[in-house]
């Protein structure tokens, strides 16, 4: 078993439950870490052989261009998809941040964690 990580994808979107938010938009930040077994690509050294970190990036961007009310929404959406298109994922962790949140103090981030496996 392997691991990839992808930390700090970064996104303009337009989440979020203020009609300012839908507007306007703001920063966020991804970051994305899966489990599948690396084993064969270690030795074939052939992009077939492993999980397309290009691929789990292109999820990630596309799936935050829809707009959501929830960043656990566009969470979900995000581990859905993953689990759909990269059959060899078993574990998926994923953490969606808004940068500089419009929540009334001084906050650098608002960050949600989800945590699926494989079923």
């Amino acid at each position: 078993m392997g691991t990839i990580k992808l930390k700090n994808i970064r996104t303009y979107s337009y989440h979020g439950c203020l009609i300012e938010e839908g507007k306007i938009g703001s920063d966020y930040s991804v970051d994305l870490e899966i489990k599948a077994d690396l084993r064969k690509s270690c030795l074939s050294d052939n992009l077939h052989d492993t999980v397309d970190y290009v691929l789990l990036n292109n999820i990630v961007v596309e799936e935050m261009e829809i707009r959501s009310h929830l960043l656990e929404h566009v969470a979900q959406r995000i581990i859905t998809r993953v689990f759909s298109e990269i059959p060899e994922i078993s574990r998926i962790l994923l953490a969606v941040s808004k940068l500089n949140p419009p929540i009334g103090g001084d906050v650098e981030a608002v960050t949600i964690e989800l945590e699926e496996y494989r079923s």
